[in-house]
C-alpha cells in the first residue's frame, strides 16, 4: 500500500470514527441539550375509600359487605409541568371502581335462596396541584447538558373535582311488608376535592422514570333521590400506585 493509500485509509478510519463520536454525542444530546419541563405518567394502584357514614353503614349492615370490600384497583395519569427547579404543576385524572356481589344478612327468599344483589362504587377525581421534590432532580454538566438524579423523593398538595356513582342492584326486602322485590338504586354526582401525596422518582435512564406514590384524598358528596334522608357520601380515601413517567 502506497503512503497516499495510507493517508487516505487512514482519513477514512478517523472519520467513520468521529461519524460515530458525533452520532453517539448528537443521540445523547437530543435529550441532553436541555433540562426536560414536562413530564407524561400512568400509575396502577389500589384505592383503600374510607367508607364511613350512613349509605356505608346501612349497606354493611343489611347486607353481606365488609370494610375492605370497597378497596379497589385504580389508574391514573398525571402530566408535569416544570415551574422550577424543584417545583411542578401536576394534572391528574384517575378511575377507581369496587363492584361487590353480597345477599341479605337477615333474610332468605321463599324459595330458601339468598337474596342476591351487587354494589358499585365508582370514583374518578380530577385534579390540580403542586409536586415539590425534596432534593435536586438533576444537574447540569455544561451549559448545555443536563443528566437526571437516580433518586428524587417528593411531596405534593391540591385541589380538583370528583365525579362519584353508588348503585345498588338486584333483590331487596321490604322492610314493612317483607316482600322481596328487583330493583336498582342510584346516586351520582360531584364534589370538590382535595389531597395530599408524598413518593419518589427513580430514574430508569435518561427520559424513563419509576414512580411510587401514596395520596390522600378528602371529599364528601350529596346523596341522590334514591337515597334521600342519608347524610352526604364518604368519598375520602387513600390510594397508593406505582407507575412509569416519560420526560419529553
Amino acid at each position: 500500500m502506497t503512503y497516499q493509500a495510507r493517508r487516505f485509509s487512514m482519513a477514512v478510519g478517523l472519520a467513520v470514527l468521529a461519524g460515530v463520536w458525533a452520532a453517539d454525542i448528537a443521540l445523547a444530546q437530543d435529550f441532553l441539550l436541555r433540562r426536560p419541563n414536562v413530564t407524561l405518567g400512568v400509575r396502577f394502584g389500589y384505592a383503600m375509600p374510607r367508607a364511613e357514614g350512613e349509605i356505608f353503614d346501612f349497606t354493611r349492615d343489611e347486607l353481606t359487605v365488609e370494610q375492605g370490600d370497597f378497596n379497589a384497583a385504580a389508574i391514573a395519569g398525571d402530566l408535569g409541568i416544570r415551574l422550577a427547579d424543584r417545583i411542578d404543576l401536576s394534572l391528574g385524572l384517575g378511575y377507581e371502581n369496587s363492584e361487590i356481589d353480597s345477599e341479605s344478612r337477615d333474610f332468605i327468599g321463599d324459595d330458601d335462596l339468598p337474596i342476591l344483589q351487587t354494589t358499585n362504587f365508582r370514583r374518578v377525581p380530577f385534579t390540580v396541584g403542586l409536586k415539590a421534590y425534596l432534593t435536586e432532580r438533576g444537574r447540569r454538566i455544561s451549559d448545555l447538558a443536563w443528566i437526571p438524579a437516580k433518586w428524587a423523593p417528593f411531596v405534593g398538595g391540591g385541589v380538583g373535582f370528583v365525579w362519584y356513582e353508588f348503585k345498588q342492584t338486584g333483590e331487596f326486602v321490604d322492610y314493612e311488608t317483607l316482600d322481596i322485590f328487583r330493583d336498582h338504586f342510584t346516586s351520582s354526582d360531584g364534589s370538590p376535592l382535595a389531597y395530599a401525596t408524598a413518593g419518589f422518582d427513580y430514574s430508569l435512564g435518561l427520559r424513563w422514570i419509576f414512580t411510587a406514590e401514596a395520596r390522600y384524598s378528602w371529599a364528601s358528596a350529596d346523596m341522590g333521590n334514591d337515597f334521600v334522608g342519608f347524610d352526604p357520601i364518604d368519598l375520602t380515601g387513600l390510594r397508593a400506585a406505582l407507575g412509569f413517567s416519560l420526560r419529553l
